[in-house]
């Protein structure tokens, strides 16, 4: 493997840095502007428009990637403090504290535009509300599937690829479980019944289906499989797959969903199972490029500052789009387009994204300036209860936010989150570490520092 002069391997940095900037450009894009009198008062889902945006879909939903990429990564850490009989739960700890911390900044700012809104009867709140918080639900999913990766990491010990075949069989008995199958003629339509019966049995795949990509990222580290064909085979097969199932009745899409249980994702579907070899066989097909492509000092350069800045983009993107429809209604810009198949719609949304970038800036900056100013490195808890409720707190705070949007969401969010930054720091009485050691070289994603407690985003000057 290529790997920076750091010993730091780039790759899983670039796939993740990539993984983020996708769900950041496809969020823009699939957030449609509606105005009335050049003043914006609704949104609509691009999804809801447009039936063909489902296949696109299939590689903007990088989900699977991203979970695959990070189990890739932390895999020998975990293996090393298993062999140690070191507690794991202090290793969650500081993973939760490290999404805790830039969360709860993100949801204060978020609260007081909503106070201020609610006082000022700001209306581009009104239309933005619950996209503003409704993306946090992937720090929920990772927290969860993280809090599994010890019994991922011992399953692929002892069964190797046999564990993902046992995921992938559950995942595939529990969608025949909630479709009602009896017969083989009910495979022909097995994905009309599953998403026509609610969720039910379904959300056992909230589970399972989430674990697959981190059980095979845990796999692939290890050697199990790769190479080009590997990866043409699963790539090839992942799109046979996803046409086997929208044949079947499987909705095209693999994003959003309400929790009737008609989309692939809550909960998730085989569907969703699809992606996932598409783009695990993706990672392989282009891994020899991509190395290659890293080796060349500017491009490693570009990563190192994406992988900076990628986790805190993604958290606070979406509110760039209220400055952004502001701007346009300004500027007379046409962010309202219509429709796809109108004229001017596509170069309507390279507007709407142009000026979701220039929004973004200085947002970002900002951003930038506080977490480079805040300690990089907190020690976690090595208190077991503390974690608990930390961890509950983090993730029940996440969960009241993406329900009850900015307002009043963000209110009660920036409370439980405030209070799960506090619980998952370590006491004085625990030592100025937190009585444990530090994660492994490249394990965190969260924004503001690296496994060392270092901020990339300070020494990006200092990487070649």
């Amino acid at each position: 493997m290529a790997r920076e002069t750091d010993g730091r391997d780039r790759y899983p940095d670039a796939l993740r840095a990539g993984a983020l900037l996708v769900v950041v450009f496809g969020h823009w894009i699939a957030t449609l502007p509606r105005l009335e009198d050049g003043r914006m008062v609704s949104t609509e889902h691009l999804l809801t428009v447009w039936d063909g945006a489902g296949t696109l879909t299939w590689v903007l939903q990088v989900v699977p990637l991203f979970v695959l990429v990070s189990a890739a990564v932390s895999a020998d850490g975990v293996a090393r403090r298993l062999e140690e009989q070191a507690d794991q739960r202090t290793w969650w700890a500081g993973r939760a504290l490290g999404l805790a911390r830039p969360t709860v900044t993100y949801l204060a700012v978020l609260a007081v535009l909503a106070l201020i809104a609610t006082r000022t009867g700001g209306r581009l709140l009104g239309p933005l509300d619950q996209s503003l918080t409704v993306h946090l639900w992937f720090l929920v999913m990772l927290l969860a599937v993280q809090a599994l990766l010890p019994l991922s990491v011992r399953a692929d010990d002892r069964f190797g690829l046999r564990a993902v075949g046992g995921l992938l069989l559950v995942a595939v008995v529990v969608d025949l479980a909630r479709g009602g199958v009896t017969s083989v003629g009910d495979l022909r339509e097995l994905g009309s019944l599953v998403t026509g019966t609610g969720g039910g049995i379904g959300w056992v795949n909230a589970l399972v289906i989430w674990l697959l990509p981190q059980q095979l990222g845990i796999a692939w580290k290890r050697g199990r499989f790769g190479g080009l064909r590997t990866g043409l085979v699963l790539l090839i097969g992942g799109l046979a797959w996803l046409a086997a199932g929208v044949a079947t009745g499987y909705p095209v899409a693999v994003v959003g969903g309400e929790l009737d249980g008609s989309s692939n994702v809550l909960p998730p579907t085989l569907a969703m199972v699809g992606v996932m070899w598409v783009q695990t066989g993706a990672v392989l097909v282009f891994e020899g490029p991509a190395r290659r492509a890293l080796a060349i000092r500017p491009v490693g350069k570009v990563v190192v500052i994406l992988g900076a800045l990628g986790m805190p983009l993604y958290l606070w993107h979406k509110l760039a789009e209220l400055p952004a429809a502001w701007l346009g209604e300004q500027l007379g810009a046409p962010i309202d387009a219509g429709v796809p198949g109108e004229a001017g719609f596509w170069s309507g949304r390279l507007v709407w994204v142009v000026l979701c970038l220039v929004a973004v800036t200085p947002v970002m900056a900002a951003v930038i300036a506080f977490e480079t100013r805040r300690r990089a490195k907190v020690p976690q808890t090595t208190s077991a209860a503390l974690t608990y409720l930390g961890g509950t707190a983090l993730l029940l705070g996440i969960v009241v936010a993406m329900g009850l949007g900015a307002h009043p969401g963000s209110y009660i969010a920036v409370v439980l989150v405030g209070a799960a930054s506090l619980l998952l720091r370590a006491r004085r009485a625990e030592g100025p570490d937190g009585g444990g050691r530090p994660m492994d070289d490249g394990e965190v994603e969260a924004p503001g520092g690296d496994a060392r407690g270092r901020n990339p985003a300070r020494e990006v000057g200092d990487q070649h």
